[in-house]
């Protein structure tokens, strides 16, 4: 897909994501009033070094972090899914 903008032509590739998991925790490390769980991800990536799009599954920590006073979501792991 070609885009056009201020800086000219250029080549854009398009992401995509399928079906997300969420897995809600209950572990006693966790002090009273946190909620963290688990987002599962399908994504296609571009392989650069194999010049090939990819299936990888992104597995996501979202926690409430109180000092921020706002909800981050952290990358845990990240393999290719086997097809």
């Amino acid at each position: 897909m070609e885009c056009q903008g201020i800086f000219g032509t250029r080549q854009v590739v398009l992401m995509s994501a399928s079906a997300t998991h969420a897995e809600a925790l209950s572990l006693a490390i966790f002090s009273t009033g946190v909620d963290a769980h688990w987002e599962t991800e399908i994504r296609t990536v571009w392989n650069a070094r194999e010049s090939t799009a990819e299936e990888h599954e992104l597995v996501y920590e979202i926690s409430w972090v109180s000092e921020l006073g706002a909800w981050r979501r952290f990358l845990r792991s990240e393999r290719k899914v086997k097809g």
